[in-house]
């Protein structure tokens, strides 16, 4: 999963500037038919034939094998029975592909909401679990169709690194129980500082036959995908684990012992108990449901591309999620989400496109209602082996080592985060994160801008002038100063550019500020040049502001600088001309 990971940041930098300038499809904006196609009407229309059919069924069958044992182990990590988990895969993994906007996404419980899950039913209930989901559901379908999704993806990479490390931390906590076979006099604590703190204290009722399944369960694993990478590990381990519990008659707790098995039908959907003071105590809930189903999402959207080389509809994808998360809601399931490592495994078994999703929800249907008592033996402590190996995947070792080495700056947001998301919430930790890498990014962009005196023309081709023939006029002289502003002139640079201007604006007769190399400009860096131009105003300076773009005039003339405060110029070589008496000067845009 790492390399599926890393895989996809160079192809997505390349692509993310979208087509060409100039081009049909970087002229016109897509309609909302365009936007919110599913994926698997594009499929069909591209021409779907058998062949594609057998790839997609062959790949679903696949990663079907890999999401039996870990949506079991994921909804009983997450504090509710085996079979909720599999409700979510099969309904919600169904419309996740269905009507998504990813070729290749493939929907189900995710280990990162383990965490959010647990807590939820520890605090409200399995009913105000399937509430807070629903509820979710609808915010995503809200995300999606407000077009929010192109935003989500701007959460730096420091922060998606160290928030699943954070998890991946929690989640493995979380199961270490369930691989020594410990005994806990009471509830084991949500917090991780408790939570260690418990455990070390049931220390002593380490279960050797729990403890040795756990072991060979991650053992065979490790094996398998080392010697057989195609092979199914988790199911053939699990599968181990499970007849030496039973042939040796080992003391370890299965699915049976504590659930009594899980049943062979699909739960008739209904309604969880709704009413306003109920929707308000699972709002947080439903909120950070949400939040972290659009970022866990488009995250696995954005591997399968970089994998793939295709592109998904984001907004499209969380319409799918909202729908996905509501019908799991209705049937008994938990949080549905795209699932990298199931997604990455996909694209790995030759899938074509979200047929094979589909064919993943219904393989699973088919397993449960087949083989729901084989469940029954399934040790409860080789679920929690694989869920301990998923976490061993989930971090990205290299990425984490590499941003500690990047910088200080995404050294401190990844720390961050990761801390946060461990020792106190995982929401606080994405929040967090994402302001520390906005302060980085906009300490970076201010440095980034400079103001520097014109001490020469620019280079131009003989000929370039017209043939012209030379006018002394339009020479350096020592009334005019001329300064150029490069880089994006923002709120974080005004303070550094108004410095300067308020240095250099009474300085001479003549002030042209060349703003041809400033990409964007803010409210706050108009107010810093009209605060310049007023105080060359009072001091006799003419004000001429040279290459500024429409967009940049109109701001600029909005807050107040127009004539008879400053003038503008298509160019440097125009505003001297200005002065010079020769040309007039330019007539600014209307105001708007």
């Amino acid at each position: 999963m790492d390399q599926a990971r890393q895989a996809v940041h160079q192809p997505a930098r390349q692509r993310v500037h979208g087509p060409a300038r100039g081009s049909p499809q970087g002229s016109e904006k897509p309609t909302f038919s365009e936007l919110f196609t599913p994926k698997l009407v594009t499929v069909w229309r591209e021409g779907y034939h058998l062949p594609q059919f057998k790839a997609d069924v062959m790949s679903g069958l696949t990663v079907a094998i890999v999401a039996l044992p870990l949506s079991m182990a994921i909804a009983i990590a997450s504090g509710v029975t085996p079979e909720r988990g599999l409700y979510t895969s099969i309904v919600g993994g169904f419309i996740i592909s269905a009507f998504g906007g990813s070729r290749f996404q493939i929907g189900g419980p995710a280990g990162a909401f383990i965490v959010l899950v647990a807590a939820t039913v520890a605090r409200v209930g399995v009913d105000g679990l399937l509430l807070a989901t629903m509820m979710a559901g609808v915010f995503l379908l809200a995300i999606g169709y407000l077009r929010l999704g192109t935003y989500i993806k701007f959460i730096p990479y420091p922060v998606t690194v160290g928030f699943t490390a954070g998890i991946a931390v929690i989640i493995f906590c979380g199961q270490i129980v369930e691989l020594f076979g410990l005994t806990m006099p009471v509830r084991e604590p949500g917090p991780f500082v408790p939570k260690l703190i418990a455990l070390g204290e049931a220390s002593g009722t380490i279960n050797l036959a729990a403890t040795s399944v756990a072991v060979l369960t991650m053992a065979t694993i490790v094996f398998l995908k080392r010697w057989r990478p195609k092979w199914p590990s988790m199911l053939i381990a699990i599968g181990l684990a499970s007849i030496v519990v039973a042939l040796f008659a080992l003391p370890a707790a299965t699915i049976g012992t504590r659930y009594g098995g899980i049943p062979r039908s699909l739960q008739w959907p209904g309604l969880p108990p709704v009413s306003v003071d109920r929707m308000i105590e699972v709002l947080p809930d439903a909120v950070a449901f949400a939040l972290l189903g659009a970022i866990e999402s488009l995250l696995s959207a954005v591997v399968a591309d970089g994998m793939t080389g295709r592109r998904h509809r984001s907004n499209c994808e969380l319409v799918a999620q909202g729908f996905a998360n509501i019908a799991s809601a209705l049937f008994g399931g938990i949080c549905a989400t795209g699932t990298i490592a199931r997604t990455a495994t996909n694209v790995r078994a030759g899938a074509h496109g979200p047929v094979s999703g589909m064919v993943h929800s219904a393989i699973l249907l088919v397993l449960m209602l087949a083989a729901a008592p084989l469940a029954s033996y399934i040790p409860l402590s080789a679920l929690a082996g694989v869920l301990a190996v998923v976490c061993w995947n989930m971090v990205e070792k290299q990425a984490f080592a590499t941003l500690l080495r990047a910088s200080r700056g995404d050294a401190l947001v990844l720390m961050a985060t990761f801390l946060i998301v461990v020792f106190r919430d995982l929401t606080e930790g994405i929040v967090v994160g994402f302001a520390l890498g906005s302060i980085l990014f906009i300490d970076r962009m201010a440095k980034s801008v400079a103001v520097e005196a014109e001490l020469a023309q620019d280079d131009v081709a003989d000929g370039a002038d017209g043939g012209r023939a030379y006018d002394s006029s339009e020479a350096v002289d020592a009334d005019t100063v001329v300064y150029r502003i490069s880089g994006a002139f923002f709120f974080g640079a005004a303070s550094t550019v108004g410095s300067v201007l308020d240095r250099i604006a009474d300085q001479r007769k003549n002030f042209i500020l060349d703003c041809s190399a400033v990409p964007l400009f803010d409210s706050t860096a108009a107010n810093v040049i009209e605060s310049a131009a007023r105080k060359a105003s009072r001091a006799g300076v003419r004000f001429i502001i040279s290459g500024a773009s429409p967009r940049i005039r109109r701001m600029l003339i909005n807050h107040g600088v127009k004539r008879p405060l400053v003038t503008y110029a298509a160019s440097i070589r125009d505003a001297r001309a200005q002065l010079a008496g020769k040309q007039e000067a330019e007539k600014p845009p209307l105001s708007g």
